[in-house]
């Protein structure tokens, strides 16, 4: 309802005009049909940036409590959301990960764009953590390519904690298709999966040059958090 005014007329025009972001391999987005957007994830603003610089609308997976808060707060954040391409993901008292897998198959397999951030959280530190499997199964199931894509710099602009960016060169970079031909059928096969999300991320790597950490982001982010308040402190992000 509100995809087309936020990115055509409120959010995007403005938007583009003062950041002014860069874009390669655009052409690597096919013009129809499911594909997942494989992206790295280094600021809340990825969302924003990423649907900017693509003619197509991308959608993205989120709690659907966004989607039930009560008066002008709740009106306010269900509207951003709808306007920012985001498809509630309704748990049904099932595990989050099932959740958001159906949801994503239902978008894919209606010829839809979905955008995944396959770390699971934002980077702490500027550094490329390793994927979780859910982006391969989801692929693999819904028969539709893998794009991998590089978000450039919007950790700069927007750290974690600062509400609005800076004004600060930002870019996408995006990578040819990952056919998933290969793997068909073996939407069970922990192997495969590992095997195709390793791949995926090779192909982040490469096109952002960021350093790569062979560990879950959202473990190392708890670590940090447990380590900075045994030491009554802040987290230090830059701890290897």
């Amino acid at each position: 309802m509100y995809y087309g005014l936020f990115k055509h007329v409120l959010i995007g025009p403005p938007v583009k005009t003062y950041y002014r972001p860069w874009a390669e391999g655009t052409e690597n987005v096919p013009t129809s049909g499911g594909a997942i957007l494989a992206s790295n994830h280094l600021s809340f603003s990825d969302s924003i940036f990423l649907p900017l610089v693509l003619k197509r609308k991308v959608l993205f997976l989120g709690k659907s409590e966004y989607f039930t808060g009560k008066g002008p707060k709740g009106w306010a954040t269900r509207a951003f959301m709808e306007g920012s391409g985001v498809i509630p993901v309704h748990r049904g008292g099932g595990r989050a990960s099932e959740a958001a897998l159906r949801t994503g198959l239902e978008a894919l397999q209606a010829g839809e764009l979905l955008g995944i951030y396959p770390e699971g959280t934002r980077s702490p530190d500027g550094r490329l953590y390793r994927g979780k499997t859910g982006v391969a199964r989801m692929a693999i199931e819904a028969r539709v390519p893998i794009i991998p894509v590089a978000m450039i710099d919007t950790h700069i602009a927007q750290p974690i904690g600062q509400k609005v960016p800076s004004r600060h060169p930002i870019g996408v970079r995006i990578g040819e298709p990952i056919h998933i031909s290969a793997y068909a059928g073996r939407q069970d096969d922990r192997e495969a999966l590992r095997e195709l999300t390793d791949s995926v991320m090779t192909a982040i790597q490469e096109l952002s040059g960021q350093e790569y950490v062979d560990r879950d982001a959202a473990q190392y982010k708890h670590q940090l958090e447990r380590e900075a308040r045994s030491r009554g402190s802040e987290p230090d992000a830059s701890a290897p």
